[in-house]
């Protein structure tokens, strides 16, 4: 494949953390390790600073919605990000949302002339649940989803329980499993990097050490999680359990982690951005609790392989595709009992050998994640220029008036939640 200019848009990047937004970091760095030029078209951040970017980032404007989602709303209709695409020979666009990223890229794609791949991460009906009460508006906002998948010429699911989540929303077209990469080495760091990594907390050495991963949201699986320990701690079994990242729940979950009794044995050192730091305390644990059924790929768990760290997962989850039990990792059912059960059962010689299959049988480089990405970007590219892509070019009027909606719709949504933000019964009014 020639080097080509790739536009990549997400509504997430640096400074906010998630596993998209660090998909997307490493696309970037893995495209222009290939020869490619990468650009990166995401919303304005006030604390954003892309100087350190070895390559081209668009900001946007955007709505600050970190209070009630974490994130900045991206406002998709940016006269600026056309015009600094202007002779740039643009070959394709690759979004990374299927909400505003993407309705500014099929914006894009009428004016640079070049195809549109979406990779779905997430289970986005999910997050509209959990952002919208209201079960008409949650209906209306998985239509407008799917509609805007569908204008795309390509779908990428990162896995196979994504796309079937895709299915579910009422997508009926054609996807291809892209699974995401790791950024981290398959080894271990030195015993020295890892003490300075945890200095400061109550590990002892002869006492297991779980850990965690990700935004601290209860939809994470957290509770089974805390419930399992207490009941470990009531068996008379000591453990240390360690939660890494940050989230709109980390204060309930802190409080809940009190009400179980285990707060001296819970460590919440909030989100780590330091890829080596985060790597040392995958190597200082001895086991991945990660009970989520709301992550489509599991990004974390191969992770946790690189560093030789098995995990336990919900059997049949999207993150546990690939495991077999006892094998590469542990797999348990949906609930605090089974957590339970696995945990009071495992020695640490098995949850050693269970970590070193993980490396050798579920880790993924990003280097080999990103070079089937550009062989299939070749496809559509070739699919894109001889016509054989379906016709998206719909009139702008169309687009812009489901814009001034959708905008309108989240600013009716922001004012209402102010206002009903201090009453007690607000959660039930959207």
């Amino acid at each position: 494949m020639n080097s080509k200019t790739i536009c990549l848009l997400n509504d997430s990047f640096p400074p906010l953390i998630d596993g998209v937004a660090n998909a997307v970091v490493n696309y970037a760095e893995n495209l222009r390790e290939f020869g490619d030029t990468p650009i990166v078209i995401t919303p304005a951040h006030p604390q954003a600073d892309d100087r350190p970017f070895p390559y081209e980032v668009i900001r946007y404007p955007s709505i600050d919605l970190r209070e009630w989602t974490g994130y900045m709303a991206g406002i998709p209709f940016s006269p600026d990000v056309t015009h600094r695409l202007e002779g740039q020979n643009v070959a394709l666009l690759h979004s990374h949302c299927p909400v505003a990223s993407t309705l500014l890229a099929r914006e894009l794609r009428q004016i640079v002339d070049a195809p549109l791949v979406l990779t779905y991460h997430t289970k986005f009906d999910i997050d509209i649940a959990n952002l919208i009460r209201s079960k008409a508006l949650q209906a209306g906002s998985k239509r407008a989803l799917v509609q805007n998948i569908n204008a795309c010429d390509e779908v990428w699911a990162v896995s196979r329980g994504a796309g079937e989540n895709l299915r579910s929303l009422g997508y009926e077209g054609d996807y291809i499993v892209m699974p995401n990469g790791v950024d981290l080495p398959r080894e271990r760091v030195s015993q020295e990097e890892i003490d300075r990594a945890v200095s400061g907390l109550d590990l002892p050495l002869d006492v297991p050490v779980y850990l965690f991963v990700g935004r601290i949201m209860w939809y994470k699986g957290l509770r089974i999680i805390l419930d399992a320990l207490a009941r470990l701690k009531a068996a008379g079994k000591d453990f240390r359990m360690v939660f890494i990242g940050d989230g709109a729940d980390r204060q309930e979950v802190e409080q809940y982690a009190s009400q179980c009794g285990i707060r001296g044995k819970t460590f919440f050192p909030g989100a780590i951005s330091q890829r080596d730091t985060l790597r040392a305390w995958y190597c200082r644990a001895n086991l991945f609790l990660f009970p989520s059924t709301f992550d489509t790929n599991g990004l974390v768990v191969r992770e946790a392989a690189a560093c030789s760290l098995g995990s336990v997962l919900i059997a049949g989850s999207c993150a546990a595709e690939g495991v077999t039990n006892g094998q590469n990792g542990f797999l348990i059912e949906e609930n605090a009992e089974s957590l339970f059960a696995c945990l009071s059962s495992l020695t640490r010689e098995a949850m050693a050998a269970v970590g070193e299959n993980a490396s050798r049988e579920l880790y993924i480089s990003w280097e080999t994640s990103v070079k089937a990405a550009r062989e299939r970007y070749e496809v559509v590219i070739d699919h894109y220029k001889s016509g054989a892509c379906p016709s998206h070019k719909k009139p702008m009027e169309h687009l812009l008036k489901a814009n001034g909606e959708l905008m309108e719709d989240l600013g009716r949504l922001v004012t209402l939640r102010k206002k009903m933000s201090h009453h007690p019964l607000h959660s039930r009014w959207l």
